[in-house]
């Protein structure tokens, strides 16, 4: 190989990283496919960065009627059928917690939604404090991912360390 080849190949290595890590950094919007344990989706995401934070928007349909909690898990592994593989809730800040907790809450934690009795729901909220850009621990793209998960009930917005939400009924990466 001659040094202009040499060259050639290392000056296109490093502006294909660039444009990589470019992309990553810039990163403004976000999905997730939230399935059930049977692997049928049952919820779509998008999530969208905003001043101060990541506006989280959810349709739901064929999730079981009422109050359910739902939180941004720290592992980025949705492994049916109890999801446990997606970890804690999201809380890069090591807070405790509830929303309602006076000392601050996990990240990850937000307001309930509800779904009807025809099984369908949809959701909209603002995650304070955390981003979609690059891999830092505030981002939702931090090394080894997040994942967003519904809970069988609501969140009492209090107890730790996950609000008495009962089991994970839907598992969703967050992409």
């Amino acid at each position: 190989m001659t040094t202009r080849s040499i060259l050639a190949a290392t000056t296109a290595l490093a502006l294909s990283a660039l444009t990589l890590a470019g992309a990553q950094g810039d990163r403004k919007a976000a999905t997730a496919e939230v399935k059930d344990a049977q692997g049928k989706v049952v919820a779509t995401a998008k999530f969208k960065e905003v001043k101060g934070g990541v506006q989280l928007s959810v349709k739901a349909t064929g999730l079981p009627a009422g109050v359910h909690a739902i939180h941004v898990h720290t592992v980025g592994k949705c492994e049916e059928p109890a999801f446990t593989t997606a970890g804690g809730h999201f809380n890069p800040a090591k807070k405790q917690h509830g929303m309602m907790n006076p000392a601050g809450h996990h990240a990850g934690d937000m307001p309930n939604f509800t779904i009807n009795a025809k099984g369908t729901g949809t959701y909209k909220t603002v995650i304070q404090g955390v981003t979609l850009a690059g891999d830092g621990e505030t981002s939702l793209f931090h090394s080894g991912g997040t994942s967003l998960v519904i809970h069988e009930k609501e969140d009492d917005m209090k107890s730790d360390p996950a609000g008495n939400a009962g089991a994970r009924l839907a598992c969703g990466l967050v992409q």
